[in-house]
């Protein structure tokens, strides 16, 4: 293998330009997709998906990221919802239901924002019931705000009204003994018989309750929640359901660390699964239904249409998407029938076709190269990141490689490009975790060079054996030639 060493030097390019969120609409808009994600213009971002068919047309409910473009938190006040008759990955037709309900305007105890991932489903009575997460006005000594109400309809559409006015059917306090998590991420299933089961929790921590089928809200049994604690990795965003007599309740995963079948950090979620005999379990982990995608979250959803299973979820892949600003996509999910019970096979992802029609040459090639790290990398932070072609405003740990540790930080640390053929090479640069403003042309050039590597060695700054982390974005390999 022949390795071109260098010093690595600042330089940092513009972030793109993310157009701005339109108002609060009250009309729908019906536009054509054309392949995931679904609202893919940037003019909407929908997360945290939740599918329900009725009468043949598959209603997506879906809270809607606010957040800026360089904002690091949830900022989602209401829900909204798409909808279609013919959902294809590949594209189609659909109709965009904005603000269908506020957390405030359904709930009288409940305060304005905080619309986090709710589930919609039809009851016994025809009715339409929305599981929703919201923060409680006054939260009565408890932990955490966050409590799960219910709000109904005769429409999958609204207008909803508070199906249990008294206050939440579940937070720290209710039903008594209460809980200590935090209560979000409400799934619920009825089932072939009529009975009616919700799971809820984040942070590890997972808890079920069958529910009264005569008004959707009483919790049965003496109040204390099964607790399920046999789903590897389980982190958030649990979705029950059930096919030829198995259950299935799919969830975000997170069990990052060298022997992680799907999370890469601890920052990322995949998407898992696991079955069960009966719907309180208890559960058996049998794998990953999704790998990671663009967002650091993940959310699971599925639905059976026109003889066809199909996976909802979310990423960043819309124009101006961040990790906070997540749009809503879906693709086919198989079955083997074979193995008992029948098994989940792994979704493979789809990307609407490129709209950049120009086709510039770049020369920048280390797009192609394989990333890696002679030191071992933190937890949180991802090698994979430094040759993505992404350069985050405001990154999140997975968003970049550094080798920052908190007991001891090295004081050189090693990354290396390396292609399966050799390439040209006259200039090299890096966009560092703190760095030059954006247009810098700051890098290394030299004479054009033939290789199959590019290693990059970074001394970092301090004193007495203490070293600061040094954090890389990006690592560019320029070509003499754009192709």
């Amino acid at each position: 293998m022949n390795i071109l060493n260098f010093l690595g030097i600042a330089c940092a390019a513009a972030s793109p330009s993310s157009p701005a969120i339109r108002h609060r609409q009250s009309s729908n808009l019906e536009f054509a997709s054309k392949g995931n994600p679904i609202l893919a213009d940037g003019s909407y971002y929908s997360a945290d998906p939740a599918p329900l068919v009725v009468n043949g047309t598959v209603y997506i409910v879906a809270g809607r990221d606010e957040a800026g473009p360089a904002e690091n938190g949830f900022v989602i006040n209401e829900w909204e919802i798409l909808s279609t008759t013919d959902p294809s990955p590949e594209g189609g037709e659909w109709t965009l239901h904005p603000a269908v309900a506020r957390p405030e305007d359904v709930f009288a105890w409940a305060s304005a924002g905080t619309a986090y991932a709710a589930q919609l489903v039809q009851g016994a009575d025809g009715r339409f019931y929305l599981y929703a997460p919201v923060t409680q006005r006054d939260a009565g000594g408890a932990t955490d705000a966050f409590a799960i109400g219910v709000g109904v309809a005769d429409s999958p559409l609204g207008p909803f009204e508070d199906a249990h006015p008294e206050g939440p059917i579940i937070s720290q306090t209710v039903p008594a003994p209460g809980n200590g998590i935090q209560n979000i991420d409400p799934t619920v299933l009825v089932d072939d018989d009529g009975r009616v089961y919700i799971y809820f929790g984040t942070f590890g921590q997972l808890l079920a309750y069958e529910l009264s089928a005569d008004d959707m809200t009483t919790i049965l049994g003496e109040g204390a929640a099964t607790r399920i604690g046999s789903l590897t990795g389980f982190f958030e965003a649990p979705w029950l359901m059930k096919r030829q007599g198995t259950y299935y309740l799919l969830y975000a995963a997170n069990n990052a660390g060298a022997d992680s079948p799907c999370t890469p950090t601890s920052y990322h979620a995949c998407i898992a699964y696991g079955t069960a005999s009966s719907p309180l379990g208890p559960w058996t982990y049998r794998g990953i239904v999704l790998d990671i995608v663009s967002s650091t979250t993940s959310h699971p959803g599925v639905f059976e249409l026109n003889g066809q299973s199909l996976l909802v979820y979310h990423t960043r892949d819309a124009e101006g998407g961040t990790h906070f600003r997540r749009s809503v996509a879906f693709d086919a999910l198989g079955w083997d029938d074979s193995t008992t019970p029948p098994s989940i096979q792994k979704v493979t992802q789809t990307h609407r076709p490129s709209e950049d029609d120009s086709n510039t040459p770049i020369r920048n090639i280390a797009l192609r190269a394989v990333a890696e790290s002679a030191n071992e990398t933190p937890i949180q932070y991802w090698i994979a990141a430094i040759n993505d072609g992404r350069i985050e405003t405001n990154p999140l740990p997975p968003d970049y490689w550094s080798s920052y540790a908190a007991e001891q930080s090295p004081e050189t640390s090693t990354l290396t490009l390396t292609w399966n053929e050799t390439v040209q090479l006259n200039g090299t640069s890096m966009a560092f975790f703190a760095d030059q403003r954006a247009g810098s042309n700051i890098g290394v050039g030299f004479e054009t060079i033939s290789t199959t590597a590019l290693r990059a060695v970074l001394t970092a700054s301090g004193q007495n054996g203490q070293f600061g982390g040094v954090g890389v974005k990006e690592f560019f390999a320029f070509s003499p030639t754009a192709s």
